[in-house]
């Protein structure tokens, strides 16, 4: 093939050397003569096209002097079979159809049949001419050409994905899934490029990916052109309705977005849960070592890193890298262990490639425990240079946050981070006790008084407290004293950004929730804590695109019941009211201990008019909780400058049969 148009221009001569056209406008002509092909192009119109305000003689010249430029390269009988035609009217080039990817690519178009559909989708590297600047008055000359391949690219793909069989054409598959990368990394709303992923993902079994590519379909077509995705494009990936709750234990409707998405075009990574090969009372050590490097690695922007919350579901059994990979949705796969005796430390780690098994690198870390710190930046470092070269170790290392100054500390907030999550008040208590311990020894340790104040604010908002003023003043105290001390670790500005949540100050959560996302953007705890400042600032869509945007990331998390809550509260506070009693009525079926979505669900429920699931809801709440109201729900701090979610909550919930006061 000696003429590619699609992507850069780049012409072979006849003896196999690249073509210098003498200047760019001559290169655009002979690209204008490929798109007219055999019927060729009137010299005027060419003429004046190329050379306007020139007047037609200096005009004509020009192009004269341009196709001479050309023959040079291609004189007649050349043994490329590439040559100019032109008499005093037309000008036209003839070659053979396998001469230029553009006549190629229609040729196999035209042919059909997955082997040529994959080949066409090979030749369609870029949009046409996309790596040449064109000046602005030629234009409107190529335009209406780049738009005509670019839609020939778009049912290519969607053509290409419906044809492909389970267990089928593998090369067919992969040209198909390069083609759609391609065309949505040159526009990311091409709604058929990611109908031809979910296709791809769908046929390889990979519902969580199938999902993720779903939702960052509509999140680009919202964010580019405002609309919802085609019906075509929801029926991929719909399941159908279900039948309606009975009183005694609501139905779950499937909700779309319990599932998660998303493949991205840069490397994907999970770091597996490391063996711990001393003794059982380590292990809290071993997660911690898991979540630094998971950490350092999440905050490359080239990477998308699945969370800690989500990898730590594998924990304590075996299972194929085949299968993380398909599950999650990921390329690679980092597994270790972690052996520590007195004050010696050894870390050995691996990466793997999810789909071939093949192990990409390996190393052995061996030293004192106080060089840890030091260890798990490396590690990081070295598998992000082992996936993706171009990343700089130091691109890692000044990410990463200050160690603590006592290791005594560190471990004890290593001890309480299993306890923060338990949704109970006695292990918030538990938790508070180990945090304040690590304080005792070490006073300037940020990220305690970090976490410490989001224990306080749970207090708070699941009214655990006796004395809620006493401990609203602890969380605010406790965030004055981690503000300043964490400006470099994501987890604690996202911790002192939940407390200032729910103690209230949305503007300042919002500020340390947003300089979390900017150390660590694949933190998906930071993207939860910021749909929920959402919901409290009534920014129903902001919301609701921060909380999908945290499931992708962390698909199989413990919490995910919370994320899949927000969501809810941010369809509620659009309105779409059946939507979120879906999810809700799926949380409190699988989550029995999550008692608050009871009382969502009943007043969400009562906005939809659907009285008996949200008379039942109401009921169940109650009977958890006989002294609530709706006083007390109105009165909780982080609702105190919301003015349409807290509205409508206690209207739902007064309509549902809560108590108000």
């Amino acid at each position: 093939m000696r003429i590619r148009l699609l992507g850069e221009l780049t012409v072979v001569s006849p003896s196999d050397q690249p073509v210098r056209f003498t200047t760019r406008k001559t290169a655009l002509v002979f690209a204008a003569l490929v798109l007219a092909g055999r019927r060729g192009v009137r010299r005027g119109p060419l003429a004046d096209g190329f050379w306007p305000g020139r007047g037609e003689a200096q005009a004509r010249n020009s192009l004269r002097q341009a196709l001479v430029d050309i023959r040079r390269a291609f004189p007649a009988g050349n043994c490329a079979g590439i040559e100019i035609e032109s008499d005093l009217e037309m000008v036209s080039l003839t070659a053979g159809s396998g001469e230029a990817d553009l006549w190629f690519f229609d040729h196999l178009i035209e042919q059909g049949g997955i082997s040529n559909l994959a080949a066409a989708a090979e030749l369609y590297r870029g949009d046409l001419l996309s790596e040449i600047s064109i000046p602005d008055e030629l234009e409107q000359w190529f335009q209406p050409h780049r738009s005509n391949y670019r839609q020939k690219a778009l049912q290519l793909v969607e053509r290409l994905s419906r044809d492909l069989k389970v267990g089928g054409d593998s090369a067919g598959e992969q040209a198909c899934q390069r083609l759609a990368n391609r065309l949505l990394a040159a526009e990311p709303a091409a709604e058929e490029a990611h109908r031809a992923m979910i296709r791809i993902y769908q046929h390889r079994g990979q519902a969580n990916a199938a999902m993720r590519q779903y939702l960052l379909c509509r999140e680009a077509l919202q964010r580019e052109l405002g609309v919802e995705p085609e019906a075509a494009t929801r029926a991929l990936i719909e399941a159908p309705p279900e039948a309606p709750p009975q009183p005694s234990a609501p139905a779950v409707k499937k909700d779309a977005h319990a599932a998660v998405p998303r493949e991205r075009e840069q490397p994907s990574v999970v770091v597996m849960p490391f063996d711990n090969l001393s003794s059982e009372e380590d292990d809290y050590f071993v997660d911690g070592v898991v979540e630094e490097i998971t950490a350092a690695l999440s905050r490359v922007r080239d990477f998308f890193v699945i969370a800690r919350q989500s990898a730590f579901t594998y924990k304590g059994r075996f299972i194929d890298v085949r299968e993380v990979g398909a599950e999650l949705g990921v390329s690679y796969v980092v597994e270790g262990t972690v052996r520590r005796g007195g004050d010696r430390l050894r870390i050995s780690v691996q990466l793997v490639d999810a789909e071939s098994r093949k192990q990409l690198w390996s190393d052995r870390y061996e030293g004192a425990s106080a060089d840890l710190f030091e260890f798990q930046d490396r590690i990081a470092a070295q598998v992000a240079g082992a996936i993706h070269p171009a990343v700089r170790h130091a691109e890692i290392e000044s990410a990463t946050r200050k160690p603590p100054a006592n290791l005594r500390a560190y471990d004890l907030v290593m001890r309480a981070f299993p306890k923060l999550w338990g949704q109970n008040a006695a292990a918030i208590a538990e938790a508070m006790k180990t945090l304040e311990e690590a304080l005792q020894l070490d006073p300037k340790y940020g990220r305690a008084h970090a976490l410490l104040a989001w224990c306080h604010a749970l207090n708070i908002t699941y009214l655990w407290s006796p004395d809620q003023t006493a401990e609203l003043q602890a969380t605010l105290d406790a965030v004055d004293r981690a503000s300043g001390l964490v400006e470099d670790d994501p987890t604690a500005l996202t911790a002192c950004g939940a407390a200032a949540s729910l103690s209230g100050d949305q503007q300042r959560a919002a500020a340390f929730i947003e300089s979390a996302l900017a150390l660590d953007p694949n933190n998906a705890w930071a993207w939860t804590r910021y749909g929920w400042v959402g919901i409290y600032q009534d920014e129903a869509a902001e919301a609701q695109e921060r909380f999908e945007r945290a499931i992708r990331l962390s698909p199989l998390d413990p919490f995910l019941f919370n994320m899949r809550m927000g969501l809810g509260a941010a369809y509620a506070l659009a309105g779409r009211f059946s939507e979120a009693v879906a999810i809700a009525r799926d949380v409190v079926t699988r989550h029995t201990n999550v008692t608050w979505a009871y009382r969502q669900l009943a007043a969400w429920a009562a906005m939809n008019d659907d009285m008996k699931t949200a008379r039942w809801a109401a009921q169940r709440f109650l009977a958890i909780q006989p002294d609530y109201t709706i006083a007390k729900y109105v009165a909780l701090p982080s609702l105190r400058d919301v003015s349409r979610f807290r509205e409508t909550m206690a209207a739902g919930m007064k309509k549902a049969g809560l108590p108000e006061k």
